[in-house]
C-alpha cells in the first residue's frame, strides 16, 4: 500500500528541516575553516583557500531563503492535509501524531533565525 498523502506530506517536512539543519552545521564548519585560516597565514596558499571558504560561507548563506520558502510550502501543504485527514475521519492515528510533531518542528526551525 502506497504511503498516504499525509505521510508523504510530514516526510517532506521533516526532510526539509533536517535539510535547514545540515546548511547550518555546514555554516559553522566553515566559519571554523576561515578563522583556522586566518590564524595560520604561513601557506603560500592561505590568501586563495581564505577566498574559497568565504565564497562557499557566501554560497552557504545563500541557501536558507530558499529552504525556508520550500519549508514554508511544506508546512502548508501538511496542514491542509492533516485538516483533509481530520475531514475524512481518518483513523491513522500515527500519521497524525507524526505530521503535528513536524509542524511544530517546521514552525521551530522557521522562527530561529540564521
Amino acid at each position: 500500500m502506497p504511503p498516504s498523502k499525509l505521510a508523504v506530506a510530514t516526510s517532506s517536512v521533516t526532510r526539509l528541516v533536517k535539510e535547514e539543519a545540515s546548511y547550518h552545521k555546514e555554516l559553522e564548519q566553515q566559519a571554523a575553516r576561515i578563522k583556522t585560516l586566518e590564524l595560520n597565514k604561513s601557506d603560500e596558499n592561505a590568501e586563495y583557500q581564505l577566498k574559497q571558504e568565504r565564497q562557499a560561507l557566501e554560497e552557504t548563506k545563500n541557501v536558507f531563503p530558499t529552504v525556508r520558502t520550500k519549508i514554508q510550502e511544506a508546512l502548508k501543504k501538511l496542514e491542509e492535509e492533516l485538516e483533509a485527514t481530520k475531514a475524512e475521519g481518518g483513523d491513522a492515528a500515527t500519521e497524525v501524531t507524526k505530521a503535528k510533531e513536524a509542524i511544530v518542528e517546521g514552525k521551530k526551525a522557521l522562527s530561529e533565525v540564521s
